[in-house]
């Protein structure tokens, strides 16, 4: 099956479910000394990864049930001991700890009810963003009639609607816009001492 002990060492720690085994037995001896073995344990593992990915959360959620409940108990007694202490670094650490306990708490009660009640998948069609004032007009729009097909123009003199040439091929005459302004008379800027 494998080239040599190299490769097999190489597939079992590339595997993600010997690796997760290997990390929780280390914190698993502490409770049930040596009586836990890794090849049961990683075979309890694959069990649940594979429920999980037949779609079956059941363990997944009595696992994060499990975590909110000790991470309550550990804010619990952290928040009492911070209570009972004499000296204010003791205290304000201890209380520091039990925010965090607690924050925890919070976060796997929000994941619980995230797998328990997923959130609606919003799909947006346009997505606005600017860094000042903008006018958004995402509502319904004018109603849009079917337009018909434009045809192709080429290059010929456009017409007006009645019927004139827009282009006369003629040049017009020289006109002046305000006959009643006089003309303005000549300046002497030698004289001015500002510029």
């Amino acid at each position: 099956m494998f080239k040599d002990e190299h490769e097999r060492n190489a597939v079992i720690a590339s595997t993600p479910i010997i690796r997760g085994a290997s990390a929780g037995m280390t914190y698993a001896e502490q409770m049930f000394s040596n009586e836990l073995r890794l090849n049961a344990y990683s075979e309890q593992l694959l069990k649940q990864a594979k429920s999980v990915q037949e779609g079956n959360l059941a363990g997944l959620e009595a696992m994060l049930t499990a975590q909110a409940n000790t991470l309550d108990l550990m804010f619990n007694t952290l928040a009492l001991k911070s209570a009972q202490c004499d000296h204010m670094a003791k205290m304000e650490s201890y209380l520091r700890l039990a925010l965090k306990a607690q924050s925890q708490c919070r976060s796997t009660v929000e994941a619980l009810a995230e797998i328990k009640n997923p959130r609606p998948v919003a799909f947006v069609k346009q997505a606005n963003i600017a860094n000042g004032p903008q006018q958004v007009n995402n509502g319904s729009g004018a109603p849009s009639y079917a337009r018909e097909e434009k045809k192709e123009t080429t290059n010929e003199l456009l017409e007006h609607q009645n019927g004139e040439w827009l282009d006369t091929g003629t040049a017009g005459e020289a006109g002046r816009g305000n006959q009643a302004m006089e003309t303005m008379g000549a300046i002497d800027r030698t004289d001015d001492a500002g510029r």
